[in-house]
């Protein structure tokens, strides 16, 4: 047990300011905020262990290091509050040379450099096109990650961003998305980044969500903490005991009685959970939208202890720690769009990462910790760990030689293990147009519920899905200003904000 489970007698204790229920990576920045601003705080956990998706175990073999959900952070060298809580002079954030790769037939691969000249240089024909869709992006990325990692429905500070970003969503979100193409290479890899939403394709959501990524790629790039994503969690665990605050777990939290001894808490839930835990404290309209609140899709995933690394047929590959398979964009596509009828594909799209890309402490020497996801349709109790293997060896001929052993959670497996995946729905709730600006009501301050004192942050909030921690952060602001008048406080390791918030150590393989 980390020391940072201090240990307590009941959910939360008497006198404390704030409670927050649940240890994930938005729970514990809630947490993070509300401590240093000078509150009591305790953090409850249903599980033995703290943060959510974003854990590492031993998951196949001993010394093979698995990070359970989030692998990359993308989003987490973007986000406002890992920047301001300086996460990356805590822990080693290393971002590979390469942020993605798209491998095709024949030994063919799109590769995103963190260089967008040297990919478009890559891309052949379609390289002036592909620097052109994205390079005004990548230039302003910090106006672009603070329009879209926050509420769609607070005024842009920066519209013009907005609208650049728009039209590129729109070009490649509808069914016209081709019309720029003239290879396979480059929509491919588009489509790789799309296929992350688990939407349909061609859509406005995927595009938007694929397109955020892409340009992230070539901006701050796709950092990879070193050790599993468990060291991202710890450091903002190390910081709320040091600021005073406690953190139980094995407490599941079923009413807001049991938090009634707090001035404040804030949920780290899906919305569904919220409104069972509201229960008749909940107004009916309030309840009635958290009950009609979409979930999306679902991830089925598997992770390997390989005897070495896999054995990709395209060089560069090799050096990726992320890798799209699919195929070309007409085929990941058809895959996306029979997961969101309800078919399991049988050439689904696959997400591989290989962290020991540039983190050889996942495995040990020689060998290799791999991991994987499909989508599957909500609910699914189908193992998939056959279908992931053939879609590797399809462009990894012999990796299947390689296994040493596997494990595998279905889609209801992952809503087993965290709750919040509701269905298996790794996002906390459908990624739409619609309930990306309605998450999960229609509101400029959504983290609020009618309940006083009473805040909801978790990713049903916005901004929505991934490692981020802003929408527990966005929370714990919305109940500094209201219940207590405080600001945001400071979240800076030594008080002095570091100059250059996203240097990240560059590896090159």
């Amino acid at each position: 047990m980390s020391p940072a489970h201090a240990a307590r007698t009941g959910a939360g204790g008497d006198g404390d300011d704030a409670i927050v229920v649940g240890a994930g990576p938005n729970g514990l920045a809630a947490a993070v905020v509300l401590a240093r601003a000078g509150l009591r705080v305790t953090v409850l956990e249903r599980d033995d262990r703290i943060g959510g998706g974003a854990r590492t175990e031993e998951l196949t073999l001993p010394g093979f290091r698995h990070d359970i959900c989030s692998a990359v952070h993308p989003m987490g060298a973007v986000s406002g509050f890992f920047r301001r809580f300086q996460l990356d002079r805590r822990i080693r954030m290393i971002t590979p040379d390469i942020s993605y790769a798209h491998p095709l037939d024949g030994g063919r691969a799109g590769i995103a450099h963190r260089s967008l000249a040297e990919t478009a240089a890559g891309l052949g024909p379609d390289g002036p096109a592909f620097a052109r869709l994205v390079g005004g992006l990548v230039r302003n990325d910090d106006a672009l990650a603070e329009f879209s990692l926050s509420s769609l429905l607070q005024i842009p500070r920066h519209p013009a961003t907005m609208v650049r970003f728009g039209l590129a969503m729109l070009d490649q979100g509808l069914p016209w998305w081709n019309a720029r193409w003239r290879g396979e290479e480059a929509p491919a890899m588009l489509a790789g980044v799309m296929a992350h939403a688990i939407r349909p394709m061609p859509s406005p959501s995927a595009s938007a969500a694929g397109l955020a990524l892409a340009v992230h790629a070539h901006a701050r790039g796709w950092p990879v903490p070193e050790g599993g994503s468990q060291s991202i969690v710890d450091a903002m665990a190390a910081d709320i005991v040091a600021h005073g605050g406690t953190i139980e777990t094995g407490i599941e939290v079923s009413s807001l009685d049991e938090v009634a001894g707090a001035r404040v808490s804030v949920f780290d839930v899906s919305a569904r959970a919220m409104a069972d835990i509201g229960g008749e404290r909940l107004p009916s309209g309030y309840a009635m939208r958290l009950r009609r609140f979409r979930y999306g899709n679902a991830a089925s995933k598997v992770d390997f202890a390989l005897s070495q690394p896999v054995p990709w047929t395209n060089e560069a590959v090799r050096r990726s720690p992320t890798v799209h398979l699919g195929g070309t964009r007409a085929e990941v596509a058809r895959a996306e769009n029979d997961v969101a009828a309800g078919r399991h594909a049988r050439d689904p799209f696959v997400l591989v990462v290989q962290q020991g890309a540039v983190d050889p402490s996942r495995a040990p020497a020689g060998k290799a910790a791999l991991w994987a996801y499909t989508h599957v349709p909500a609910g699914s109790t189908i193992d998939q760990t056959e279908v992931i293997t053939a879609a590797i060896e399809r462009y990894a001929p012999g990796f299947r030689d390689t296994i040493l052993a596997s494990t595998s959670r279905t889609a209801t497996d992952l809503e087993f293990h965290n709750p919040n995946y509701v269905g298996g729905d790794i996002a906390t709730g459908a990624p739409s147009v619609v309930q990306l600006a309605a998450r999960p009501i229609v509101s400029t301050d959504p983290w609020r519920t009618p309940v006083p004192g009473v805040y909801l942050g978790s990713a049903s909030t916005p901004p929505g899905p991934s490692v981020h921690g802003l929408g527990g952060a966005y929370a714990a602001r919305s109940a500094l200003r209201h219940e207590f008048g405080l600001d945001l406080p400071d979240l800076s390791i030594d008080g002095h904000p570091d100059p250059s918030p996203h240097r990240h150590t560059t590896a090159q393989r």
